[in-house]
């Protein structure tokens, strides 16, 4: 999940290094931190969330029966 998540983040911002992604396992749930330049903060959310939304989908989707969960930080 957190090359899937990077992959998708890198494509939307203007500074694809500053883009940073974590992942932490606790037991069944898995949380991906997304870490972005300030400036690309509002690339990556979106408008009224839909971006950020429909990267959670696409995540979720991919994960199959484990639950993962997509932090923008």
């Amino acid at each position: 999940m957190k090359e899937l998540v990077e992959v998708i983040a890198k494509a939307l911002v203007d500074n694809p290094s500053e883009v940073v992604v974590s992942e932490k396992k606790d037991g069944k749930n898995t949380v991906v931190e997304l870490h972005v330049a300030p400036s690309d903060m509002g690339k990556v959310i979106g408008k009224q969330g839909r971006i950020a939304k429909a990267i959670r989908a696409v995540v979720k989707a991919a994960a199959g029966n484990e639950h993962v969960d997509v932090e923008i930080i």
